[in-house]
Order: C-alpha cells, then sequence, then structure tokens
C-alpha cells in the first residue's frame, strides 16, 4: 500500500505546474492573504455593499437615468426640428372669399345722345379700363358682368356698372347690354363708361381695334 501511495504522490507532482517554481515567501503569503481578508472582492462582499447604500443614493441614480432619457428626447426632437420634419396636426383648409369687384359708373345721358366720331385705337388707348367680359345680371340700376380678359386696369372678377335711372337706360340703349351676352367695355380715368362704339357687343372688329389700342 505504501508503494502505492508513494507512486500516486510522484504522479501528482509531475502533473503539477507549479511543481518547477521556488517555494513563496511565508511573510508574503502572510501579507497577501491579509490584504485579501481585510478587502475581500467576493460576491457576497458586493451584496453586502450594496445593502448598505442607503436610499438616498438609489434616488440620486434614478434622477441621473430620468435625466439622460429627457436629454435623449429632446436631441432628437431637436433633429425632427432642423431636418424640417412636419409636425402632426390637422390639415390646413382653404376659404374662398367675395370676388373682387371693380366697379363703374354709366355716363351721364347728354353723352350719349350727341353725334359721334368712329372709334379709334388712339381714343381707346387712353382707357384706364378695358376688358372683355359677360353680363351676368342686369337689375334695377346696377350691371354686373363677369371679366374674362383685361386689357388696362387692374384685373377683378366682376365689373358693377351703376348709375341713375335715365343715365342707366341711356347706356342700355346706347351699348345694348343683355343679360348673358359677351361685350368689349372701355372707362375713362373717371371709372365712366366709354360709348359711342368703344364699348359694345362683342365683334371681331371691335376685338382688332382693342388689340391695337392696348396690344395682343
Amino acid at each position: 500500500m505504501s508503494d502505492e501511495h508513494d507512486e500516486l504522490r510522484a504522479r501528482l507532482r509531475a502533473a503539477d505546474p507549479a511543481s518547477s517554481l521556488p517555494r513563496p515567501d511565508p511573510d508574503r503569503v502572510a501579507r497577501l492573504l491579509e490584504d485579501t481578508m481585510s478587502h475581500p472582492d467576493t460576491p457576497d462582499a458586493a451584496a453586502d455593499s450594496a445593502r448598505q447604500r442607503s436610499p438616498l443614493t438609489w434616488l440620486a441614480a434614478a434622477a441621473a437615468v430620468v435625466i439622460i432619457a429627457g436629454v435623449g428626447v429632446f436631441a432628437v426632437m431637436n433633429r425632427a426640428q432642423d431636418t424640417g420634419s412636419p409636425a402632426a396636426g390637422p390639415e390646413p383648409t382653404s376659404s374662398t372669399g367675395a370676388p373682387s369687384t371693380t366697379e363703374l359708373r354709366a355716363p351721364g345721358a347728354g353723352a350719349t345722345s350727341g353725334r359721334c366720331l368712329p372709334p379709334s385705337a388712339e381714343v381707346l388707348e387712353k382707357a384706364d379700363v378695358a376688358f372683355d367680359g359677360t353680363v351676368e345680371e342686369i337689375e334695377g340700376d346696377l350691371v354686373t358682368l363677369r371679366a374674362t380678359r383685361w386689357y388696362a386696369g387692374s384685373p377683378t372678377d366682376l365689373v358693377t356698372v351703376r348709375g341713375p335711372s335715365e343715365d342707366l337706360q341711356a347706356l342700355l340703349a346706347a351699348v345694348d347690354f343683355q343679360d348673358g351676352g359677351r361685350y368689349l367695355v372701355a372707362a375713362s380715368t373717371d371709372g365712366r363708361v366709354m360709348v359711342c362704339g368703344f364699348s359694345a357687343e362683342h365683334s371681331p372688329r371691335l376685338e382688332r381695334l382693342y388689340g391695337q389700342a392696348f396690344g395682343p
């Protein structure tokens, strides 16, 4: 039995990788052991340290997590603003306002009863307002036309011609405004409709005259 034990010890010493190392200093081993016992670095020691932390320490840690999360959210939102990403919201709606209107006046009754010279481009080009439009309504002392083309003046959707009954009737007789009819109309700088053939029912001849006065 003793021989077997001796053979086993010999095999163990041969397999020991530290068997060839010199024996450690006993004093140094004692110091290392004392340091290990004084400063444990084991899972049990770490658990004891965690248990010894106060609730204030855990509160401070939680607050730090909240602050870090808030900074992250702010950075993401700021990047979205910098890149022009639209915020969610209702789609814009559009509303249609009242149509724009140019207001003209009927010439005096005397202006339609005298002798007229043939209309010319030289006289017509002095008009402050000139347009091609269709009569939408004739009611009382008001004629309403919807303009389809402007030769002179600031373009609007509608043009109204208003005047006292006598003046308007003279204008209707001179221009022959009819509901639904198409007309070329010109007005002087004082807003009075020009007659004597300058304002009349649309015709190729009158359209050419307007083109000569105001350009194509």
